[in-house]
This record gives C-alpha cells, sequence and structure tokens, in this order.
C-alpha cells in the first residue's frame, strides 16, 4: 500500500525529545532524593521540557496541516467513537492524529508547561511546599496520560495489525487520501528546532554553578538545590 506523508520533521522532532526529556525529568526524581548533586539536571531537563513545548505551541498554530492544532480531534464524539472502534474492531482512519492522541498531545504538552511553570516559580522562592504538591499532581498525571497513550498505540497496533507508531518515525502513514497528505517534511526548520533546544540545554548546563547550585537562565538567577553551606547554616541555626 502507498504511504503518504502526514508528520513533518519538527513534529516527529518534538515527539522524541519531548518523551525523552520529560522520562529523564521524571526517573531522576523518583530515583534520586532532592539533595543528591545530580537532582538539578532534573530542574534543567524539566526547564528545556517547557522551552521544547514552547516552541511545539508556536508550531501547532503556523506548522504544516497535521501539526497545527486545529486539525486535532477533540470533539468527546468522535473520542468515544475511536474507543467503540477499538472494542468493535471496527477502524476509522484518521490521516493525522486520531481522537485519543490529539487529547493525549494536548494535554501532555500542558502537564509540561505546568511542571516548568511550577518548578521554575519554586527555584525562584515561590511557596514551595503548595508548588511542590501541584508539581508532583502534574508529574504524575503526566506519566499516567503517557502510559495510556503508549498502551492505546499498542492496541491499536494489536487490534488493526497497524504498525501506527512508526508514523512518528517515518512520519508516512497509509491509505491516506492525497489532499490529506503534507508535501515537504520541513527538515530544515526540524534542523533548526532541535538545534534550539539543544542550544538552550547547553545554555543551561554552562550557567549552572555545580558547587552553588545557582543557574542564570539569561542573566536570570535561580537556586536549584540548597548548597552544603547552606545545610551547615541551617543545622548550626
Amino acid at each position: 500500500m502507498k504511504k503518504q506523508l502526514v508528520y513533518d520533521f519538527p513534529t516527529r522532532a518534538f515527539h522524541w525529545l519531548f518523551a525523552t526529556l520529560f522520562l529523564s525529568a521524571f526517573a531522576i526524581a523518583k530515583l534520586l532524593d532532592s539533595d543528591s548533586q545530580y537532582y538539578s539536571y532534573h530542574m534543567m531537563a524539566g526547564l528545556t521540557l517547557s522551552f521544547a513545548v514552547s516552541l511545539r505551541v508556536f508550531w501547532g498554530f503556523v506548522g504544516t496541516r497535521h501539526a497545527r492544532f486545529q486539525n486535532f480531534v477533540l470533539k468527546p464524539k468522535f473520542l468515544m467513537e475511536y474507543f467503540k472502534g477499538i472494542v468493535r474492531s471496527e477502524k476509522v482512519r484518521w490521516s493525522g492524529h486520531n481522537p485519543a492522541s490529539s487529547w493525549a498531545a494536548l494535554l501532555m504538552m500542558f502537564f509540561g508547561l505546568g511542571l516548568g511553570t511550577t518548578g521554575f516559580m519554586m527555584a525562584s522562592g515561590g511557596d514551595k511546599e503548595v508548588l511542590e504538591e501541584i508539581h508532583e499532581v502534574l508529574a504524575n498525571s503526566f506519566f499516567i496520560v503517557a502510559c495510556a497513550h503508549v498502551l492505546g498505540i499498542a492496541l491499536h497496533t494489536l487490534r488493526f495489525k497497524e504498525l501506527i507508531g512508526l508514523s512518528m518515525v517515518t512520519g508516512k502513514k497509509e491509505n491516506v487520501p492525497d489532499e490529506e497528505a503534507i508535501s515537504l517534511p520541513r527538515t530544515g526548520l526540524g534542523i533548526i528546532f532541535v538545534s534550539l533546544v539543544f542550544a538552550f540545554s547547553i545554555h543551561l548546563l554552562k550557567n549552572f554553578d555545580t558547587e552553588t547550585k545557582r543557574l542564570k537562565i539569561f542573566g536570570f538567577p535561580i537556586q536549584l538545590g540548597e548548597t552544603a553551606k547552606n545545610d551547615n547554616h541551617g543545622e548550626d541555626d
């Protein structure tokens, strides 16, 4: 069967960067104590994730057909029809994001921005106790939606014998009408997108003081953890 290009390179690049950054930040948070010397990298991964989401939001308004939010399938009735189709093995084809992946993508982007915002506020001296609770709820919600998304892809693959997950690697899908396909993968813009994300992460690493755990983001200082000096001072008090 002929495959048509539906997902441009910026969209696919974001998908894998987004997954990698979240899993990295989530794993560090769950496996390391907050006083670990490596815990600050959890925060930097989260900040980079939020930066990537910001670029994706912009692309969601000016990108190619199936990258745009206006083409996400968000009506509840379509979501119910999609789930009923899986149960009954009645396949309904969607050229771009299906209803489940549309909702999952938007929710995870929302959680990603929320995590970056609450993390930044905590590091900037906000109400740490309240912000930590919100941050944890957002992180766990993100993880649940991500797991549901992966399980949904697996279920779709088993039900309909279609490797739908490969569309985020190749950008192509089968049985897509010509008018629904995109003509160019926008590879150059994808490379720019990836370069901007890497440049931002390098900026964070270069401006992070491992001794004081102080980070300057474009000149704005935030504290990513307690220093040994601060900890000893607190014990003396």
